[in-house]
């Protein structure tokens, strides 16, 4: 049975502020953060750790409400769903798993207070999030300071994990994300000319359009214009004015924003492929376009993984997330599922709760199985992976193709289209 939003809150509200599940992927966040060494605030040590409880206590802050609801529930889903699973096999080093997720209502700020309170809990051995690379920026530095090992399943700016060697992530980053549609747009589209639209105060939008634009050049394609926008806008029309002539454009943005400007640009009779990055992965997405067949039908995005792979490995978290849930799973909540699962495997390794040899199983990840494709950790505790394209068709988003990490590309062939690999 599927669950609301607004049933989800209630349900966990009483107190825990806000316990919950996992879910989607992406990704990042509206929000203005600086790079690097971001914003931070309070918290500049944590009370020593505690491991002598009976449960293994892990943290999540998620956007539940605000601007990018869909990205935290889905994600903290997939979460609630790997330690439900682990814990029906007996759990780790004889204690049960339990997670404590914390609402930051979409807002860079709020990230920062809900960290600050993980940092000075003692019984929390790691943390996962956020979604929004912008809020993980804020965060990051809080739980870096109190050798609290994070885990984000979705943030993709190269700044999260360079923020301290105890920052991690599961997914790709932008500069390989960007090179995945420009990839796909010289490639597959056999397009030559394409417009820009990214928002300009948020991290994610900004660095994906920038690698872009810069890997297009590079293969022999031009950038016809580059307009800007805030995520609050609500009306496109000025910039929507300046790309047209283009054979594509692509938008880096958020599900929100994205379908308004899907619809107004078809207003505008502008009937170009439009693009994006894993911030369009929502199941709110067509609806904000008007809806099925309507103005983001055959359009295109980059995404961490697809129900539509055959993998059993897949499968069988696709039926037991839509049994759970009634729907089918983001690549957020698959996002979700692997940082737990990735987090679970470091405990079992260390052969420990404690935070530094935790910390040190998570850096020396190697190939693990997750339904997001295979990951390793490397040296700049980024994970080393597979993206895939997928298609809008009416509210399904059906697998195109797979493209690897250039680095593999020689080896294993660039792109793998669906006819061949399904």
């Amino acid at each position: 049975m599927r669950v609301s939003r607004s049933s989800f809150v209630s349900r966990i509200a009483p107190g825990l502020a806000f316990v919950a599940l996992l879910g989607l992927a992406g990704c990042k966040d509206p929000g203005t953060a600086s790079k690097g060494g971001a914003e931070s605030g309070g918290a500049p040590t944590a009370a020593a750790q505690d491991t002598s409880g009976s449960e293994i206590k892990i943290g999540h802050y998620a956007s539940l409400t605000g601007e990018t609801a869909t990205f935290g529930v889905e994600t903290n889903e997939g979460i609630e769903l790997a330690i439900k699973q682990l814990n029906e096999k007996g759990g780790m080093l004889g204690k049960k798993f339990r997670v404590e997720t914390q609402d930051d209502q979409s807002k860079p700020e709020e990230a920062a207070t809900v960290v600050t309170k993980f940092s000075n809990d003692p019984q929390i051995v790691a943390v996962l999030g956020e979604v929004a690379s912008s809020r993980s920026l804020r965060a990051a530095p809080i739980l870096e300071r109190a050798g609290l090992p994070m885990i984000t399943p979705s943030s993709t700016n190269p700044d999260v994990t360079k923020v301290g060697p105890n920052i991690f992530r599961v997914c790709f980053i932008d500069p390989f994300q960007g090179y995945v549609m420009a990839k796909f747009a010289h490639d597959d589209l056999k397009v030559t000319r394409v417009a820009v639209m990214h928002d300009q105060s948020s991290d994610y939008s900004v660095g994906l359009a920038n690698v872009f634009k810069e890997e297009f050049a590079k293969m022999g394609g031009s950038i016809t214009t580059d307009v800007s926008f805030n995520s609050k806008d609500s009306d496109f029309r000025g910039q929507l004015s300046q790309v047209k002539g283009a054979e594509a454009i692509f938008i880096p943005g958020y599900y929100g924003e994205v379908g308004t400007i899907a619809r107004q640009a078809r207003e505008q009779g502008i009937d170009v492929p439009l693009m994006g990055g894993d911030g369009w992965d929502s199941e709110k997405l067509v609806e904000g376009a008007g809806g099925p067949g309507k103005a983001l039908e055959n359009c295109y995005f980059s995404n961490h993984y697809s129900k539509d792979d055959k993998s059993p490995r897949v499968q069988e978290f696709v039926k037991a997330y839509s049994a759970a849930y009634g729907k089918a799973p983001s690549g957020l909540a698959a996002m979700g599922y692997d940082a737990m699962m990735l987090l679970a495997d470091a405990i079992k390794r260390a052969d420990s709760i404690e935070r530094p040899k935790v910390r040190e199983a998570l850096a020396s990840t190697k190939n693990f199985p997750g339904v997001t494709g295979d990951i390793t950790i490397d040296a700049d505790r980024n994970a080393t992976k597979p993206a895939v394209i997928l298609q809008i068709k009416g509210t399904e988003f059906t697998y195109k193709a797979t493209i690897q990490p250039p680095s593999a590309a020689a080896s294993t062939g660039v792109v793998k289209q669906a006819a061949s690999a399904r």
